[in-house]
């Protein structure tokens, strides 16, 4: 076995010219993206000195758990988002987890166990077929995901024959509403791990990161070998069947299933995921920006409402909070582009004038 090594090159005049060093770019703070939480902090002080109810240990806990469900359907709506494709069906799927679990436990019988499962299994089947659709067809999901919305929604009503079914195991409530940790139902502690857990799969695998590819080119991603196609497919898989696991939360926080109750969540969650894009990393779907984003607008809601203002404020801040996130995070998208284009024309003027001062010093 042969070892070969390599000196370094002696020092002095006989040396070639040095290496140019690398161009250092100035790091960009960008403290706008902590803009939302500035503001949600501006909210919750408004809202603790204009009404003594605000910051009660039951408004708070009240706030928290109640919005599990929609953080764990935005959550879900992520991972397609942060690919550049809408899922459009997850509200439907969700609808369809709940109605399962209440006809398998509630009218044949079956353990609640077997039912949730039965039932997440149903999500990702959804997500497999939107998936194989989008990608066997090169259709948009945008069309695919709303004709599976709407087809589910037909499916739900003659599953349930239009009725409400009730009477759900206890033990489902208790394992996601009933028992509290620090005095918050303990689905929202559920749900924070699940953020954790997203977070962890972006920011550190590589799928997270073939994810985060194909969502800026996916002509791009497709030449530096990555399987757009599968990727694609692996994250409405995923969509549908963490869909699924918010129905099944929301099957034992309500006990019952509900044909017209699903579809309320999906414009909520659109609402949170585009807002959140505008927090702690501009332009990027990502977890925690979610979660603050859903938060942000339940303190704004509940705050209205304990003001005395009507239960339709809610509707009116969720659309408005979808229209301003979309218009945010397309300036601020724009932006951070102009951004990188500028630093790459930096770089690149930088390099060039290395280079000229490297050959003049060679020729001298």
């Amino acid at each position: 076995m042969t070892t070969t090594t390599t000196r370094p090159a002696p020092a002095g005049p006989q040396a070639g010219p040095a290496a140019p060093e690398p161009v250092k770019l100035k790091t960009r703070r960008e403290p706008e993206r902590f803009a939302l939480i500035g503001v949600w902090a501006i909210v919750i002080v408004v809202f603790a000195l204009t009404t003594d109810r605000f910051l009660t240990t039951g408004n708070i806990s009240s706030m928290l758990g109640s919005q599990t469900v929609l953080l764990v359907l935005a959550l879900g709506l992520l991972i397609p988002l942060r690919v550049g494709d809408y899922d459009l069906s997850v509200a439907s799927t969700l609808g369809i987890s709940a109605m399962l679990v209440a006809l398998l436990n509630v009218n044949h019988g079956w353990g609640i166990v077997p039912a949730c499962i039965v039932a997440i299994l149903a999500g990702a089947v959804i997500g497999a077929i939107n998936g194989a659709i989008v990608v066997r067809f090169e259709i948009d999901p945008f069309i695919v995901t709303l004709g599976m919305s709407t087809l589910l929604q037909g499916v739900l009503f003659w599953m349930s024959d239009s009725a409400t079914i009730s009477g759900i195991d206890p033990g489902l409530s208790d394992a996601v509403l009933q028992s509290t940790v620090a005095s918050i139902p303990v689905d929202f502690w559920y749900a924070v791990v699940l953020c954790a857990v997203i977070w962890y799969v972006f920011d550190f695998t590589p799928f997270g990161q073939r994810l985060l590819f194909v969502g800026q080119s996916k002509d791009m991603a497709r030449l530096n070998g990555i399987a757009v196609g599968r990727t694609r497919f692996l994250a409405l898989v995923a969509s549908g069947t963490i869909a699924a696991l918010a129905g099944v939360i929301l099957a034992g926080t309500t006990g019952s299933a509900d044909p017209n109750s699903s579809q309320s969540f999906l414009l909520p969650a659109f609402a949170a995921c585009f807002l959140g894009s505008t927090t702690l990393k501009i332009g990027r779907f990502n977890p925690w920006g979610t979660f603050i984003a859903l938060y942000f607008i339940v303190t704004g809601t509940t705050g209205l409402q304990l003001l005395g203002a009507q239960n339709y404020v809610q509707q009116l801040f969720y659309g408005a909070a979808l229209i301003i996130a979309v218009i945010l995070s397309k300036i601020l998208r724009q932006r951070n582009d102009r951004r990188l284009q500028n630093d790459a024309r930096q770089a690149a003027l930088a390099a060039a004038v290395a280079d000229a001062n490297t050959n003049t010093k060679g020729n001298a």
